[in-house]
């Protein structure tokens, strides 16, 4: 059955929801989409599910591998269990877009400028980035009770005006600015945060998703993590630590009193949290500190096209998706025997069908955890990666650090706050 790239989201209204095992997680109740003005795209965020215990909760549109006739299939099985609850510059279709009152110019559609039409249906397009974007609205002319229900007319979504990011005929400089956030990459966005007073910074954090947040808290001077995350609510701010890297998760939680990082530990789900509690057992200026547990890890039977289908995952940092590790199963860190690794260079040079175990790169050297960071500096320096594996003694992967990071703990302290040209902020 092939998968869905172009569907309204009435039709997805209704429809199941299941994990990567097939087994039904609930049902979609809602869309959750941002708005922005043209030529920007307006984007689908997430879908609402309802869960079997009648609980509705969010899953990010990136947790989508796939929607198909019927049914939505998720790339993980672990969701939030905290209830929806839409945010700043974040509309539904249920709730803010069915039923409300527009205007048009689309040149295809003379016959409705300068009327008042209702939407019926929004249109969901995927793009080549993967993302789920608004394309078209099905509208109707508005009608009095009695009148005869009239045949939907497709428009052009750039074509619609009258919704803004706070709503049908609304304006609200918040959900101006989140909704502005959408084309920023997270450091700008959290070099912008980092130039606000402590309550305008508190006061958009509580209003970015989990997912966008987690992204932004990365690129933050370490100070500001801390103060940022302290300032939410205690569960989401569990909930934020489980969107984030776990190398960078762990650097924040050692920012925080034991006792809170504690207790943020505990509310975490356990897959997320053992990881970042193993990281948190290395000395800081190793490189079993730097290092994220999970990176591409595959067994030898894998084939180049499923390795590089891995490697396109979205989520994925550009620096981690350029090295495929090999092992024995288990395939979580810590994982079985080491045997190699590839590079995403030689996999795209390979027929699709070559398994991963006959191109493998077993002559070149790991990283140690108890390797120092300019070890792990020298060894970028002479193999000319942006990623390499780490070992334990018995020849287990722990993970792979990527050189970004590296680079973040080589950098003089504070090197957030002087910004990309510090030279530039002496000019008198």
């Amino acid at each position: 059955m092939s998968a869905v790239t172009r569907v309204y989201a009435g039709r997805l209204i209704g429809m199941v929801v299941r994990g990567p095992d097939m087994d039904p997680i609930g049902r979609v109740r809602d869309i959750v989409i941002t708005v922005r003005p043209h030529p920007q795209p307006s984007r689908v965020l997430g879908i609402v599910t309802e869960l079997v215990n009648k609980r509705r909760v969010f899953v990010p549109m990136l947790r989508v591998a796939a929607i198909e006739p019927g049914e939505i299939t998720l790339v993980s099985g672990s969701v939030s269990m905290r209830i929806f609850q839409p945010r700043a510059g974040e509309l539904t279709f249920q709730g803010d877009l069915a039923g409300a009152k527009v205007h048009t110019d689309d040149p295809d559609t003379p016959q409705l400028h300068g009327k008042a039409v209702e939407i019926a249906d929004v249109e969901l397009e995927r793009s080549r980035s993967l993302d789920w974007l608004l394309s078209r609205v099905a509208v109707v002319e508005n009608r009095s009770h009695f009148g005869r229900v009239r045949n939907p007319t497709i428009v052009s979504w750039a074509a619609v005006h009258g919704i803004t990011a706070a709503g049908v005929g609304q304006s609200d400089t918040i959900a101006e600015t989140i909704a502005a956030f959408g084309d920023m990459r997270p450091a700008d966005v959290a070099n912008y945060l980092h130039s606000l007073n402590p309550a305008s910074r508190h006061q958009l954090a509580e209003e970015l998703n989990d997912e966008r947040l987690a992204d932004i808290l990365q690129e933050l001077p370490e100070d500001y993590q801390a103060e940022l995350l302290e300032s939410l609510d205690i569960e989401r701010a569990a909930d934020v630590l489980e969107e984030m890297d776990p190398d960078d998760a762990a650097d924040i939680l050692q920012e925080l009193p034991d006792t809170t990082a504690e207790v943020l530990l505990d509310l975490m789900n356990p897959e997320e949290s053992g990881p970042v509690r193993r990281l948190m057992s290395f000395s800081p200026d190793t490189v079993g500190a730097l290092m994220t547990s999970e990176p591409i890890i595959l067994p030898p039977q894998t084939t180049v096209a499923e390795a590089l289908s891995r490697a396109r995952d979205p989520e994925l940092p550009t620096s981690l998706a350029s090295m495929v590790f090999v092992v024995r199963p288990p395939t979580s860190t810590p994982t079985g025997h080491y045997l190699g690794c590839v590079h995403l260079q030689r996999m795209l040079r390979e027929p699709p069908s070559t398994l991963i175990s006959g191109i493998l790169s077993p002559d070149l050297p790991p990283l140690l955890a108890s390797d120092s960071q300019e070890t792990a500096a020298r060894y970028f320096a002479t193999y000319n990666l942006v990623c390499g594996p780490v070992l334990d003694e018995d020849k287990h992967l722990l993970g792979a650090v990527a050189v970004d990071d590296l680079i973040d703990h080589l950098l003089p302290e504070g090197w957030r706050e002087t910004g990309l040209r510090p030279e530039e902020n002496n000019v008198s």
